[in-house]
């Protein structure tokens, strides 16, 4: 395909998102449930068709050398496609936020004014890897009244495209249009450039993936983005945690799995209690063989634990998002170090507290500049599923117009209502 019939085949694409934004805008709860409540069906009596295009991807990524992080996030084992459907349940189970209002005041003059919640017409996702992202995404564009536009990752095209035909049909099979979800059909990295500049067609765009890929896309792009670039999640081990919870749940941020984004990447111990945890979480670690990149102090504590693989800490540690079993260690005076060393090198993602002290805890919820901030509980929870949001379009670490998971109400907007009763202005 030429780069002029790339192009035009982008705008017929853009055309088409349009058109069916303006009926998924208008188009009844019911119909977008039952859309919901199909693909879910879909997804869970087509496993060997969608299993064996997941196959075609996986080897030919294996082939071609893709890192184990990166094939791991390829795959669409049965459990993932339980997940993703069962997401789809909820979504449809969850209230409709289209044409919900809110706040509506009763004025001096007589006027009432309010906030009515609208979609926001058609995104753009450009991802990478993860095949269930296409059904995340359109089921969240359905229930949301979005129309969509999908370009996945070349390593994944054949999932995406097994998945993308469940999508229409089960948006047919509910009479809505199934132009509401496309899929760019082809690998060509130039579509990514087309589509990034079509302000006409798409009123946003969202990237999911590496940092090379949303770095482009937030410069190149002519349409407003809602991006992170990356997923630097701390554990800070407060002097009063409790012991067993700090190890369960900080052995659980980091190695739960290692790829995706809201894994913990670097590990603060306050010094009150850095001899009594480190050495432990220090074995834990060396048993499941994730290197331990540590300050001086770190690592007098951790050089006598068996089997353990502990390194220098460089300046780039502390910002560094490894996605694999590594993990950046540091001893902290205090809360106060915590949270100014978070705030420094983090990636305003997710954060973590463990503690038993109220008013720190408190203090770690307002001063921490992320997105999603913890307390007592693993790094791995942020996710829009996790929190109930049904599934999550990404994670948002902008401050406008959404933050953190992105679920429905991420991908509408407020507009103003007036109700009157003929009054006029005086």
């Amino acid at each position: 395909m030429t780069s002029t019939d790339l192009q035009a085949t982008v705008a017929h694409m853009g055309a088409a998102a349009r058109a069916a934004s303006t009926k998924m805008a208008a188009a009844p709860t019911a119909a977008k449930n039952q859309a919901l409540s199909a693909l879910a069906r879909l997804l869970r009596g087509d496993t060997a068709a969608l299993a064996e295009a997941n196959a075609k991807d996986i080897a030919a990524a294996e082939a071609a050398g893709l890192a184990a992080p990166l094939v791991d996030r390829l795959r669409l084992t049965p459990k993932v496609l339980a997940t993703v459907a069962e997401g789809c349940d909820q979504i449809a189970a969850m209230p409709d936020p289209v044409g919900e209002i809110t706040n509506l005041r009763r004025r001096p003059t007589g006027i009432s004014v309010g906030h009515m919640r609208v979609p926001l017409g058609v995104f753009g996702m450009i991802y990478e890897s993860r095949p269930n992202v296409t059904i995340e995404a359109a089921s969240l564009a359905i229930k949301s009244g979005n129309a969509c536009i999908l370009r996945g990752g070349s390593e994944a095209i054949h999932s995406n495209l097994a998945l993308w035909k469940l999508v229409q049909a089960a948006l047919s099979e509910a009479g809505l249009p199934p132009d509401a979800v496309q899929l760019v059909q082809t690998t060509d990295r130039a579509a990514v450039g087309f589509l990034i500049a079509s302000p006409e067609s798409v009123d946003v765009i969202i990237p999911r993936g590496g940092k090379g890929l949303i770095e482009r896309i937030s410069r190149e792009a002519k349409v407003p983005v809602i991006k992170h670039l990356d997923g630097n999640c701390h554990v800070f081990v407060d002097a009063s945690a409790d012991l067993e919870l700090a190890l369960r749940v900080t052995d659980n941020a980091k190695t739960q799995k290692y790829s995706p984004c809201n894994a913990a990447e670097s590990l603060l111990v306050h010094e009150a209690i850095a001899a009594a945890f480190l050495p432990r979480i220090g074995a834990v670690f060396a048993a499941k063989g994730v290197e331990m990149r540590t300050d001086d102090r770190g690592r007098v504590l951790l050089q006598g634990v068996a089997g353990a693989t502990v390194v220098p800490a460089t300046e780039q540690d502390w910002s560094e998002e490894y996605l694999a079993p590594v993990i950046s260690v540091k001893v902290v005076s205090g809360l106060d170090e915590a949270i100014a060393h978070i705030n420094r090198y983090g990636s305003h993602h997710t954060d973590a507290i463990l503690t038993e002290h109220h008013s720190n805890a408190m203090r770690f919820l307002r001063e921490v500049d992320s997105a999603s901030v913890m307390v007592n509980a693993s790094t791995r929870f942020a996710d829009g599923f996790e929190y109930g949001l049904g599934a999550e379009i990404g994670i948002s670490t902008d401050k406008f117009h959404a933050r953190g998971p992105v679920g429905l109400e991420g991908l509408t907007s407020m507009k103003w209502v007036v109700l009157g009763q003929g009054e006029v202005r005086q």
